[in-house]
């Protein structure tokens, strides 16, 4: 049985930075995928980025290119979100995913940690 555990959130002022994990268990080999999505309230979920630990291999949405950092340790079977510089709009539900590398989809789901960016 695949799971997932996402920890990391917290309460930050805008500007700051935090770094979100994903412990991952029960894939077997490393022919799999993680992202990262959020959902606001009130609004859609949207996809942020993945990693793929077959082959390190990185995506990022336009919304967080250049600000969030996706980042992978196979030993540990965790990936990681770094986020920076944070913004007030950053405040969500943030969810890892995770997918077999043939998959479309994801289907795999972790809990979700709350990311709150205010003064």
């Amino acid at each position: 049985e695949v799971q997932l555990q996402a920890s990391g959130g917290g309460l930050v002022q805008p500007g700051g930075s935090l770094k979100l994990s994903c412990s991952v268990s029960g894939f077997t080999g490393d022919d799999y995928a993680i992202g990262w999505f959020r959902q606001a309230s009130g609004r859609e979920r949207e996809g942020l980025s993945c990693f793929s630990m077959r082959d390190g291999g990185t995506f990022y949405a336009n919304s967080v290119m250049g600000r969030f950092t996706i980042s992978g340790d196979k030993a540990k079977n965790t990936v990681y979100l770094q986020l920076n510089p944070l913004k007030a709009e950053d405040t969500a539900v943030y969810y890892c995913a995770a997918k077999s590398s043939a998959s479309r989809n994801y289907n795999f789901w972790g809990q979700g940690t709350l990311v709150t960016v205010s003064n």
